[in-house]
Formats: structure tokens, C-alpha cells, sequence
């Protein structure tokens, strides 16, 4: 008897076609007999280019197509890196799994500097995060940060054509990709918070497909789970969009789970952060306290001066 294969519905950059294949290779790995095919779907973030996240919708579109196919069952599964992915899920849907995650922090890339701090006055940054800018202007008030679209591959490029000084990055696509030959810093995560859920892969499917949900369980790296549950919880406290710089992370130390917030305004003069600890069992209580502490110190001030009401975010 064929079985029927399970479709991964995926992205089609590098990255996105690496993270599928991995899940691809667990899934085959578990059960060799069961055939597993990749099936790429454009989203509109992959068409939109010349535009910045934050105006044209926010991370939420590079998932909505997927989600729109495994809805309709055109896919079984879809692979999302957990930093694009809306806090809320569409009826009907699951995150079924978290992956093991890579390294959380962000990289700086250059062909002329050796660190953040050796770049001239007025350097040329180029990133497609509001929240690495308010962070970087925080650190480096002069320095220009310049809206940079594109898979990993497209702005490493334009980065040697000399269209920047440097770049930032997601640490995890960089060393996936096995392009780090132009890493000359691993920034530190306390300085520049890294995004809810970077580094991280999930997979998303449909709530009843109880058969395939039971193979995708096996998947799951709890203390990965934890985490972003906590950072998660955190963003959705937030209402978190796209429109305002928001970073969250959490580490887990012992048997507690550690969980450090901020919020910023654009250009990074105004910045609130806290750190707080909490029961593992509990990750996202963990997210809602640390968001609301957030908002009472002042954070709530900043989202009112960007235009939102004080209830809304980012996850970039």
C-alpha cells in the first residue's frame, strides 16, 4: 500500500528550505517508510522587497499563505522560523513543536570593521529590525541604520558590493547557512536583546490531525519550548505587531526560567527593560507579569508616543 505523503509547507530562501529540510530529516529519520515531500509557497513578505516590515504589515506575512494552505489541507505542516510567527494563531491551527534551538543572539557582519564599537562615526548599518535599531542607536547614537530586505544571501551581498559598513543578523540563519566568514562580532544579548522565538524553529499544523500531531510531539525540545512560550506570552501581552521596537528572551538556569524584556522608542533615547524569574511549569504567567511590568515603568508611554494605544508591539 502507498502511503500518503506528508506535505512541509515552506518558504523558498535558502534559509526556509534548510529549516524544512531539517524537519524533513527528523521526520524520515523516525519513520523511513513514511514519505515526506517539500512544497514551496511565496509569501507576501517574500514579494514585498523594497519596503520596510513595519509599514507593509509586519513578520506576520511571511506565514499567512502557509497558514492559508494548511487550512485549506493543501499542506500538512508548515516550518516557520518562531520569530516570525504571530502571537496568535488562526482558528484551527497549532504549534505542534519547537525545534532545538540555535544560537539566540544577533551578528554583526563587516568587511572593513572589527566590532560595533570600531565602526566610524556615521557608519552605515544596514537591518531590516526596528528593534535592532532603537537598540544599536541606544549604543551608537550616530550611526545610520538603513532599512536592508532580502534573504541571508541578498544582503550579505549587498553588504560587500559596499552599499553598508556592516550589517546585523540573526546569528541562527548565518551559521545554518554556514556563512559566517564575515562575522567580526557575536553581539551580547543583554546589550541587544534578541527577537521573541529567534533561533528557534517551529512547526505549525491543523489541531485535528491527531495522527500526525502524535509524530510531530516526538519533535519537540522542551527547554526550547519553555522558553519561547515564556517570550511568547510576553509578546502577545504586548499585542505585539510590528510597529514598535520589543525584544524578549528567556534562558533557563536550574530550575528557574529567566525571562528579559524591553521596550524602545525608534531612535532608542527612550528604552525600558526588566528581567524576572519564574517556575519553569509556568512560562507564560511568566510573560504576562514581565510585559505589565513593562508597560507601568514607562513602556506603556513609549507605545502612546509611537501612536498605539499602550497595548501594542513588535516581534521583530
Amino acid at each position: 500500500m502507498t502511503r500518503h505523503p506528508i506535505k512541509i509547507g515552506t518558504r523558498g530562501s535558502a534559509l526556509a528550505l534548510w529549516q524544512a529540510e531539517w524537519v524533513r530529516s527528523l521526520l524520515l529519520a523516525k519513520r523511513p517508510e513514511q514519505p515526506v515531500e517539500l512544497v514551496i509557497i511565496k509569501t507576501q513578505g517574500d514579494k514585498i522587497l523594497d519596503v520596510p516590515l513595519a509599514k507593509v504589515g509586519g513578520k506576520g506575512l511571511f506565514v499567512k499563505e502557509l497558514e492559508e494552505a494548511l487550512l485549506a489541507s493543501q499542506i500538512d505542516l508548515a516550518v516557520h522560523s518562531m520569530k516570525d510567527m504571530p502571537a496568535i494563531l488562526p482558528d484551527g491551527l497549532a504549534l505542534t513543536a519547537i525545534l532545538e534551538r540555535e544560537d539566540p543572539r544577533d551578528v554583526l557582519l563587516s568587511t572593513r570593521f572589527t566590532s560595533l564599537q570600531a565602526l566610524p562615526q556615521q557608519a552605515k548599518v544596514g537591518s531590516s529590525s526596528l528593534r535592532r535599531q532603537s537598540q544599536l542607536l541606544h549604543l551608537r547614537p550616530d550611526l545610520q541604520i538603513i532599512s536592508l530586505r532580502g534573504n541571508v544571501n541578498t544582503r550579505i551581498q549587498k553588504l560587500l558590493s559596499g552599499q553598508f559598513d556592516a550589517i546585523v543578523l540573526a546569528a541562527a540563519g548565518v551559521k545554518r547557512l554556514q556563512l559566517t566568514e564575515h562575522v567580526v562580532e557575536y553581539l551580547d544579548p543583554l546589550q541587544i536583546i534578541p527577537a521573541n522565538g529567534q533561533g528557534a524553529i517551529g512547526i505549525e499544523s491543523r489541531q485535528d490531525d491527531a495522527n500526525l500531531n502524535a509524530q510531530l510531539a516526538h519533535l519537540n525540545h522542551l527547554p526550547t519550548w519553555i522558553c519561547v512560550s515564556a517570550e511568547r506570552s510576553f509578546l502577545a501581552a504586548l499585542q505585539g505587531g510590528c510597529q514598535v521596537p520589543i525584544a524578549g528572551h528567556a534562558t533557563i538556569h536550574d530550575d528557574q526560567l529567566q525571562l528579559l524584556g524591553r521596550i524602545a522608542s525608534l531612535d532608542g533615547r527612550t528604552m525600558v527593560s526588566q528581567s524576572r524569574l519564574g517556575r519553569l511549569q509556568d512560562p507564560v504567567s511568566l510573560g504576562q507579569e514581565l510585559a505589565q511590568a513593562l508597560l507601568a515603568q514607562g513602556g506603556r508611554e513609549i507605545l502612546q508616543q509611537i501612536g498605539l494605544t499602550g497595548d501594542g508591539g513588535a516581534n521583530q
